[in-house]
């Protein structure tokens, strides 16, 4: 099966994801996780990009981004791939020695309403899902942890939501989320498949000819 188009049309916000080859760990001490900020800070302002939720784990990092013209999305994480993975190996004298990433980057288009607060809970809470911290909150190299310390430089990593923050946020990322839900996002990020209601679904499958992403996998039947 060859791979799902991808879309990268401005003004839609998307949940993007990377991973290292192999499932490999790259972020092993503080500096690696404080060079893929500085980097990430350096995307932002050269594509103008706005990034409303994020997360970087041991071995791969997610993103929420609402970019503002048509592929900036695909310019944007291209320029933050490479150069992430071109600093790492000069740091690490490893130039030549490997791909640091498993291909290209995943994504899907989120509908901007309570499926977008899912999607950024899911996000904000990876670090708590995969048990590295006990609060959602307390891990460092998230977007939560930016939100609740706004007097931090690295604010600058975040932009307003097109839907309103519940006020009890906080205590909504740190509840578990459903098994629908997760199976539903999952879903998502395994196919490109975009991620709303069925309607708006339906609408974007049609409009940008994703009828990969929502097609029963395995042969059709005789």
């Amino acid at each position: 099966m060859g791979r799902p188009r991808r879309v990268a049309t401005g003004g839609f916000v998307y949940h993007v994801l990377n991973r290292a080859s192999a499932r490999s760990q790259i972020f092993d001490l503080h500096s690696d996780y404080h060079a893929f900020e500085r980097i990430l800070i350096d995307a932002r302002i050269r594509f103008d990009m706005r990034i409303l939720a994020f997360c970087i784990m041991p071995n791969h990092w997610h993103l929420v981004l609402w970019p503002r013209r048509d592929n900036d999305l695909s310019r944007f994480t291209g320029w933050l791939t490479l150069t992430h993975t071109q600093r790492w190996h000069a740091y690490r004298r490893t130039t030549g020695e490997g791909h640091l990433y498993q291909g290209r980057f995943k994504s899907f288009i989120v509908e901007s309403d309570i499926h977008l607060l899912n999607v950024c809970r899911y996000v904000e809470r990876n670090a708590l899902r995969a048990n590295l911290v006990q609060r959602a909150e307390d891990w460092r190299w998230g977007s939560l942890w930016h939100r609740r310390n706004r007097a931090n430089k690295h604010s600058i990593l975040l932009d307003p939501w097109p839907v309103s923050i519940p006020d009890d946020w906080l205590e909504h990322v740190n509840q578990v989320q459903t098994t629908e839900e997760l199976i539903a996002l999952r879903n998502s990020v395994n196919r490109g498949q975009p991620y709303g209601s069925p309607d708006w679904l339906s609408n974007m499958v049609d409009r940008y000819g994703l009828e990969s992403t929502v097609r029963t996998r395995g042969r059709p039947l005789k």
